[in-house]
């Protein structure tokens, strides 16, 4: 995988539409505290979507897209809440499985998201098939993008308004990661 060439095709898109996703940056944050993180995870599927669009046709994140697909509400609710319950208890147990079990979800389902709201999977054959691109060799890649995603998201979260920069970047990072893999693996909707 070319890391070179990821950053800047993220980086001509970001600073292509640097206002438009700093809105929804903003948007997607202030509904997931306004909601009590109820609809986040439907709110990210959008926001997720709307980046992959700016990253593959240049289109302009709108904050419209942050609700276009609720139709995902149920099904992302309760993974999360099963995911925030699991982490949860092995934070209580002990410290380090609660961060493990975080690790291991977000290597396995980095792609879940896009694969849902881009190819319309379901929710167990995305986990399924992000979980088969995260073990698509060579890993050592997928274990870079993680570590990518992971370092931007901490960065941002430990600067007062990091992370309205750092997670569009995240985001994208993870996108266009997410396309190289695809084009390698799946036909393209409508395809055969």
């Amino acid at each position: 995988m070319d890391f070179k060439d990821h950053f800047e095709r993220v980086w001509k898109v970001f600073t292509s539409f640097l206002p438009a996703m700093l809105l929804n940056t903003v948007v997607l944050i202030g509904v997931s505290i306004i909601t009590l993180g109820i609809l986040q995870p439907v709110a990210i599927a959008g926001y997720t979507q709307s980046l992959l669009l700016a990253l593959r046709d240049r289109r302009k994140p709108e904050v419209r897209d942050l609700f276009s697909y609720m139709a995902l509400f149920w099904p992302l609710l309760g993974f999360t809440v099963l995911l925030f319950l699991a982490i949860m208890l092995g934070l209580v147990v002990l410290l380090l499985p609660g961060i493990i079990m975080g690790l291991v979800a977000t290597f396995f389902c980095l792609y879940m998201l896009p694969l849902m709201t881009d190819r319309g999977m379901g929710l167990v054959d995305a986990i399924r098939e992000s979980s088969r691109l995260a073990m698509e060799k060579p890993v050592t890649d997928h274990l870079v993008v993680v570590a990518i995603y992971v370092g931007l998201v901490s960065v941002g979260q430990s600067v007062i308004l990091g992370v309205l920069f750092t997670l569009p970047l995240a985001t994208l990072f993870i996108l266009s990661a997410y396309e190289v893999k695809v084009k390698k693996a799946l036909p393209g909707p409508g395809e055969t």
